[in-house]
């Protein structure tokens, strides 16, 4: 059976090892999961299973959401996910997802949006060169400079890089270990950070490359 969570990063701390070596980690909270549809091929055209998490308030559910938890025996749920699997049958309808599914030493992927950081400049979304800051620079140092050709084509150019949004896009990072699960406090602690300010919700799920190797 393939692992699925939905959780909350709440932030990083450092756990030692048996040697007194430094892991950092980030703490994942993981409250109870549940299966809210269960989609097949006859039914759907595909085989997946949708998760929901985190309690909503019933006066915040529109009618067909309701009807759609009530079906699956659920209360309301604020976040919900499809997860693609080749064996739906191995979920139920309902069932309830802890995080004592997964294990220490574990390999997952976790998929979160970054920190959103608004409109920026050019400088800053790309990462591009300013003008010179000397007398002779010009008038503009901070600029993303020439926008096209002259005569032909006398057009700015496709995906030219210019000012607009910046962050808040979704990152899925590959291939992270599991350092603990603590099952008292719905937590798991992943080495290494994940994309996203505290508070974001992520998806954890375990890592296609351990899938694969499994396979084999």
């Amino acid at each position: 059976m393939k692992k699925y969570m939905i959780g909350k990063k709440i932030g990083m701390t450092q756990l030692f090892d048996e040697t007194g070596k430094v892991i950092p980690v980030t703490v994942v909270e993981t409250t109870p999961n549940y299966v809210t549809q269960i989609k097949t091929q006859k039914t759907d055209g595909y085989d997946a299973i949708q998760i929901g998490a985190i309690e909503q308030k019933k006066n915040l559910t529109i009618k067909p959401e309701e009807g759609h938890f009530k079906k699956a025996g659920v209360t309301p749920k604020k976040v919900l996910r499809e997860f693609v699997t080749e064996n739906p049958s191995e979920y139920q309808l309902g069932q309830e997802i802890k995080c004592d599914v997964f294990a220490e030493g574990d390999l997952v992927d976790v998929t979160s949006n970054t920190r959103g950081r608004g409109t920026t400049g050019a400088i800053q979304r790309w990462n591009n060169a300013r003008g010179r800051m000397s007398h002779g620079g010009g008038p503009v140092h901070r600029a993303q400079g020439a926008m096209g050709g002259r005569t032909f084509p006398g057009r700015v150019w496709k995906n030219k890089h210019m000012a607009g949004h910046y962050g808040n896009e979704q990152v899925t990072v590959k291939n992270l270990q599991v350092v603990k699960v603590d099952v008292a406090k719905n937590c798991l602690m992943i080495k290494g950070s994940i994309p996203g300010p505290s508070g974001r919700v992520v998806t954890v799920q375990q890592a296609k490359s351990a899938i694969m190797r499994g396979n084999k």
